[in-house]
């Protein structure tokens, strides 16, 4: 009788262990998508920015280089005016890629840090009351 007692306790154990575990398991993934959508969102910006550095380049290079070529070969010759102005506008097209890679290496990895480090957690706990329970 007493048997039958204690195999119930341990089957409700079990049965509650596993409800418990069945949840933890769904929580860790939802807060492993909830991590890797804002480290998604921080490393758009970034590409953003590195996507904004290519067009500005572009339409910099292409509706004002032949201004700036025109004004600056008043002074001086045609050719090295055409050269100031290709290397200036190189310089602001570094300066805006640089800034947005800087950006995305901020974003850290991407790899849900805070999920890995509680699931980690949650290992060790179970581990321990494994443990405990052989005893």
């Amino acid at each position: 009788m007493a048997d039958d007692r204690q195999h119930e306790g341990i089957a409700a154990a079990v049965k509650q262990l596993s409800q418990d575990l069945a949840l933890l398991v769904r929580k860790e993934l939802e807060l492993a998508r909830r991590e890797m959508t804002e480290k998604a969102k921080s490393a758009g910006v970034g590409a953003g920015m590195l996507s904004g550095s290519a067009v500005a380049g572009l339409l910099t290079l292409g509706s004002l280089t032949a201004l700036l070529i025109l004004a600056i070969s008043l002074a001086l010759a045609p050719w090295l005016a055409a050269l100031i102005v290709t290397v200036m506008w190189a310089v602001v097209t570094a300066v805006l890629a640089i800034s947005g890679k800087s950006k995305i290496q901020n974003a850290g990895p991407f790899v849900p840090e805070q999920t890995i480090q509680n699931v980690r957690e949650d290992v060790e706990w179970a581990q321990s009351g494994v443990k405990s329970a052989d005893k």
